[in-house]
């Protein structure tokens, strides 16, 4: 471009002043939330509360947003040979992933709480991952695997007395050598292929033993193994031939083996996803693959059913962390956008929409800290807790998961078109919230598992309305509630699992608002998702409902 009358190129395109844009939300704290820190407590891990807060003024400063916003701008690209031909299968992240990897081992959001007796641990982490959710999700995915690799893995003592230190560890050792000469490991998972996905027992691989006791090699292909770059990987495999009939089994599949050769991990490619692609997710094939039992051989689907309680209950969480994040993204806008002579936060509709959002947010936020406590309390023997985990983290895998999607897409619209654009960041967490559904079961697997647990362990059953009868007597629409869900149950039909699923969610999740939350909170709660005084979309609280009260405690730093 061709300057003239001695214009700099800034005075060139300065054709209007920028008003009415809200101001950068960095820095804020991510911990800035009435719901979870009140859970925190209240869940028995009061004494973590510091670190959270701490950690959450880390997680919305300027360096973590940043290195959110490059690992997933650079993407994850596969190396399968290196420049003289040789078979290597690595893959490269930009330095923003290692940092994100770096600060969630080192705060304990990988598998550090299995080496910490503390009551409460695991909520601890719970909210730790709730906060630093915030950045971004990706790199969620391999710290939650080695967290739920751990008790597995300790259906095998003697590989958990090798493994387990270094899995529990808070440091962040990234790059393939010997495991045992590393500072810290990470651990992935081998389950769905092809022809099966979620139906693990159809699983192909084959595990053929070796003449020395407990050690196979595999062979097969699987469809999706997410975090390629991890150390060792659990994997379900046959040890029957297919077609044999015979159940699965569970082996310990490391990346580099004890000689420091390479365990054949061919990763064929990465999958090119809608979201979540700060992640490396893969489909690798074994072929002559050393791999350790672990467990039973035939019984690797109750090996890794441990396991699965807690990857389910971290999709319940980085939900209701995504939920958290995109309510504080819509409240900063809409506090400072103006439209048609108002701040929109002031524009009664939008306020109604905001507060809905808030109910909807703080819902996930509770119920995903009382599943933490079960959590807790159901590793330390509390049989109770453990029916309770059984069937409510089912339930809320099945309904927080699936309200996120929603969730998401209103508050970017409460952006209008800026939330449209990529550098809002809006849209990286829309193409986000669907993963968190489908991840460990989409919404069938979770609503079946449920109507497994009514049908065949009638324990879970008792630990869910015990729970319910907490709060009885406190709001007619609950208990109205709770009587249809009563009478429902012995009609549960496959059909209608998603139905009852979601009357045993709101009703878990309402009961647990009306004894632990404001008046405000609870009432509008169960006025919309019990009593049918709402509609089907968010923003469509009743006239009655105390906006200014939800909204107050919703929004960091007031109106």
């Amino acid at each position: 471009m061709t300057l003239s009358f001695g214009q700099s190129p800034v005075a060139a395109h300065t054709t209007h002043e920028v008003t009415n844009q809200p101001p950068p939300l960095t820095p804020y704290d991510a911990s800035d939330d009435a719901a979870l820190l009140e859970g925190l407590r209240r869940e028995g891990a009061g004494w973590a509360e510091g670190d959270v807060r701490r950690l959450g003024l880390r997680a919305g400063g300027p360096e973590a947003q940043e290195w959110g916003e490059l690992a997933n701008r650079h993407e994850p690209v596969l190396r399968t040979h290196d420049r003289y031909g040789h078979r290597v299968d690595e893959v490269d992240f930009h330095p923003s992933w290692h940092h994100l990897m770096r600060v969630a081992v080192a705060e304990g959001l990988a598998g550090a709480p299995w080496a910490d007796d503390r009551p409460g641990v695991h909520v601890a982490r719970t909210a730790g991952g709730l906060v630093w959710g915030h950045t971004e999700a990706g790199h969620g995915c391999p710290t939650s695997m080695t967290y739920a690799a751990v008790p597995a893995l300790r259906r095998q003592p003697d590989l958990a007395a090798v493994y387990e230190p270094l899995l529990t560890g808070r440091e962040y050792d990234p790059g393939l050598r010997v495991p045992t000469e590393k500072r810290g490991l990470l651990a992935g998972m081998g389950m769905t292929e092809k022809q099966g996905g979620s139906d693990v027992r159809t699983n192909a691989t084959t595990a053929t033993p070796t003449a020395e006791p407990g050690v196979y090699t595999l062979r097969g292909h699987k469809w999706f193994t997410s975090a390629p770059m991890c150390d060792v990987f659990l994997v379900l495999a046959q040890v029957a031939p297919p077609g044999a009939g015979g159940s699965p089994s569970c082996f310990l599949v490391p990346r580099v083996l004890p000689d420091g050769t390479r365990n054949p991990f061919r990763i064929q490619r990465l999958k090119d996803k809608l979201g979540n692609r700060s992640n490396a997710s893969s489909e690798p094939e074994f072929d002559g693959t050393v791999a350790w039992l672990v467990g039973p051989e035939g019984q690797g689907v109750k090996t890794i059913i441990e396991m699965v309680n807690c990857t389910r209950l971290d999709c319940v969480m980085m939900s209701a962390a995504l939920m958290r994040k995109t309510l504080v993204e819509a409240g900063h806008h809409v506090r400072h956008r103006s439209a048609f002579g108002a701040r929109l936060l002031d524009q009664p509709l939008m306020r109604n929409v905001l507060a809905d959002l808030a109910l909807e947010s703080e819902a996930a936020t509770t119920l995903t800290l009382r599943l933490a406590g079960a959590a807790d309390r159901a590793v330390r023997g509390d049989t109770g807790e453990q029916a309770f985990r059984r069937i409510a983290t089912a339930v809320g895998k099945y309904w927080v998961t699936k309200r996120g999607p929603a969730f998401t897409a209103e508050a970017l619209e409460c952006l209008g078109g800026n939330g449209y654009v990529e550098d809002s960041g809006m849209p990286r967490h829309y193409r986000e919230a669907p993963l968190l559904s489908i991840w460990e079961g989409s919404g069938n697997v979770n609503a079946l598992d449920v109507l497994r647990a009514v049908t065949r362990e009638p324990a879970t059953v008792d630990a869910l309305f015990g729970e319910l009868a907490l709060a009885q007597g406190a709001d007619p629409r609950l208990d109205a509630a709770v009587t249809r869900l009563k009478s429902r149950l012995g009609e549960a039909t496959q059909a209608a699992a998603r139905r009852l699923v979601e009357r045993m969610a709101l009703t878990l999740q309402a009961s647990l608002l009306i004894r632990h939350a404001p008046a405000a909170v609870a009432d509008a709660f169960c006025a919309t998702r019990l009593g049918g005084d709402g509609g089907y979309a968010f923003g469509t609280l009743p006239d009655g409902a105390d906006l200014d009260g939800i909204l107050g405690r919703a929004l960091p730093g007031g109106d």
